[in-house]
């Protein structure tokens, strides 16, 4: 049986491995390095290892759309990532605080786009605060509602760092 998370298109110019021939479509390269950030290749999208910091996040979220148009991702969906990201990156950070280290792997699969945010802290789990996603008066708190509309069954698991929120954003949302 196929693995759903591995389609079959090229890898990206800026994560060829040496010799392999480029694919002129995906010319976009990787961004300069940045102190507590690093990245490397996953199948069909990346795996940023950070140190959370405003840098840091800015280059991630312009990675994440970036990298999921290189593999032919749909723009909307790819945005739909983006917004994820930095609802679950922000979210580490207001509970565990500035400079947390994080993982974030970003890929195109079978079913859309799977994002995957893994944080030190098991205990502190993500909750809804019952804030209506259309309350004219809230200043913050909407972002578990935005989740369960782009990404639905998203879940948290224990992993060898602490704990993982996985996230699916399906393909079919954005047709």
């Amino acid at each position: 049986m196929p693995d759903p998370t591995k389609t079959h298109l090229p890898a990206p110019t800026h994560f060829r491995d040496p010799g392999e021939e480029a694919d002129p479509r995906l010319l976009h390269p990787l961004p300069p390095p940045a102190p507590g950030l690093y990245l490397r290749h996953r199948n069909q999208g990346f795996a940023a290892h950070l140190s959370a910091s405003a840098g840091a996040f800015r280059l991630l979220r312009g990675l994440t759309v970036k990298v999921l148009a290189d593999y032919g991702a749909d723009p909307e969906a790819a945005e739909a990532a983006q917004l994820v990201v930095s609802e679950l990156a922000g979210n580490s950070v207001r509970a565990c605080g500035d400079h947390v280290p994080l993982v974030v792997e970003v890929y195109v699969a079978v079913f859309g786009i799977a994002v995957n945010v893994h944080d030190p802290d098991p205990r502190v789990l993500p909750r809804p605060c019952g804030i209506a996603l259309h309350d004219p008066e809230a200043e913050s708190g909407r972002g578990l509602g935005l989740l369960d509309l782009l990404a639905p069954g998203w879940h948290v698991c224990r992993s060898p760092i602490g704990k993982q929120i996985r996230c699916r954003i399906p393909a079919d949302c954005f047709v």
